[in-house]
């Protein structure tokens, strides 16, 4: 559902959601894109949630059903997208205000085809300030999903969109991009909670996020990789909403 009060020379932007049990998060997800300037659209691509999410979103959202998975619910919400600029976004996310007019001005005025935003937590700290400080780096290899990427839906579906692994998608993603030669580091920030840090320790989680990024660059499949993911069961991890 486009939100139609625009103009129509303006650049649609769909914001695609991946979801499973984003209750207590995606309403202010869905509130930071609602206050956008239009055109735009969301799409939530849930993976059988089991909570209220799928009726929070479906007052503002378009909700699809998808065999659960990141990088196959985002692929599946671009499918279902009528925007010309994608825009991925964590259910635990929330883009900053003026984002998607900020990425129309980009977009139409140069050969640019993709890019991520910077990063906050909330809540705010010692650690978190620290961790997005690193994650801010113009440094492709440090992309993160949750930093929100956005991309040209016709170079989105060139490269085949997401790659089907279950973890380390938005790198691979990223990766492609960069070999492309036109991505671009936005200053405005994402914000992304800290949920995951205070849920598993924060030295705990830092150990884990290390040692597997240190492990996909050096060449070990993300099939592989999954399984050592600090989480109870990959199920959680499919979902894929961490911030990572």
């Amino acid at each position: 559902m486009i939100n139609s009060n625009h103009s129509s020379t303006a650049l649609i932007c769909s914001v695609v959601i991946p979801t499973y049990n984003e209750g207590a998060y995606i309403q202010a997800a869905l509130d930071s894109v609602r206050v956008q300037s239009p055109p735009w659209e969301i799409i939530v691509a849930d993976g059988a949630s089991t909570d209220e999410t799928c009726q929070i979103a479906s007052s503002c959202a378009k909700v699809i059903q998808v065999v659960r998975g990141r990088a196959r619910q985002l692929n599946a919400g671009a499918n279902m997208a009528e925007g010309e600029l994608l825009v991925f976004l964590h259910a635990d996310s929330r883009l900053p205000p003026g984002a998607l007019d900020h990425l129309r001005r980009l977009f139409n005025h140069g050969s640019l085809e993709a890019g991520i935003f910077a990063l906050k937590f909330d809540p705010t700290g010692f650690w978190p300030s620290i961790y997005a400080a690193c994650a801010r780096l113009p440094w492709h290899r440090l992309c993160f999903g949750d930093r929100g990427i956005f991309i040209r839906r016709d170079v989105f579906e060139t490269l085949g969109g997401f790659p089907d692994i279950p973890i380390f998608e938005d790198l691979q993603l990223v990766e492609q991009l960069h070999r492309r030669k036109s991505f671009r580091y936005v200053q405005m920030s994402v914000t992304t909670a800290y949920r995951r840090f205070e849920q598993y320790g924060q030295l705990r989680q830092q150990y884990h996020n290390l040692r597997l990024w240190l492990q996909y660059h050096m060449g070990t499949p993300p099939e592989k990789l999954a399984p050592l993911y600090p989480y109870e069961t990959l199920t959680e991890l499919s979902a894929g909403n961490e911030a990572m």
